[in-house]
């Protein structure tokens, strides 16, 4: 397989790890701003209708331009979505106001994860010959399987009393941030960032 379809496989791999990460991180947010018990399900019910909802465009605006771009466009649309949850406290919102934002920042982590989908799909027949679909298409799907566990692990982790503890103990990180989940998702940031930089490189 071509050495530019391993980065199309390392770009998706961090996306998606990160977007399973920010929804536990998201979730210690929500506990942190003592949001509603039902705020947490009804939050991934805002990334799960983005699919639905635009199941029938993404498809078509993939095919419409470079996938390599796209990949790039919707991961950008995604750190937006991580830094608005990373900047809710500077708007001036009450405490419930920023409980919703929270939910329509992942929400926007959503969009772009439906709009990512049919790239990451779509570029695999690009840049392998006929005779490797099946294994670049199983190796996109393993690995995204796997980031699906293993970027829950990751929130988990990251929010975890003992890490947590580590991080807001950094010198550069606690000029920033203040609680765990704040620093679950500086982290988080850094993972879009990775995947962003592979996107570049396709």
């Amino acid at each position: 397989m071509k050495r530019g379809f391993y980065i199309v496989m390392a770009a998706q791999a961090l996306s998606s790890l990160a977007d399973n990460a920010l929804f536990i991180a998201a979730i210690a947010l929500i506990q942190q701003l003592q949001g509603p018990d039902w705020m947490a399900p009804m939050m991934k019910w805002f990334f799960a209708a983005s699919y639905v909802l635009l199941a029938a465009f993404v498809g078509a605006f993939s095919d419409s331009f470079p996938k390599g771009w796209v990949m790039f466009l919707t991961n950008a649309i995604k750190v937006t979505g991580c830094l608005l949850m990373f900047f809710y406290g500077i708007f001036g919102l009450t405490q419930g106001s920023q409980v919703v934002l929270v939910c329509v920042a992942y929400g926007l982590v959503g969009i772009g994860a439906a709009a990512y989908s049919p790239a990451k799909y779509g570029i695999v027949t690009e840049m392998l010959p006929p005779l490797d679909l099946v294994k670049g298409n199983g190796w996109i799907e393993g690995l995204t399987v796997l980031s699906i566990i293993f970027g829950t692990v990751l929130g988990g982790v990251l929010v975890s009393p003992l890490v947590s503890k580590w991080l807001l103990s950094h010198p550069f990180i606690n000029h920033i941030v203040q609680t765990p989940a704040e620093a679950a998702i500086l982290v988080i940031t850094v993972v879009y960032a990775l995947a962003a930089a592979c996107n570049l490189m396709i």
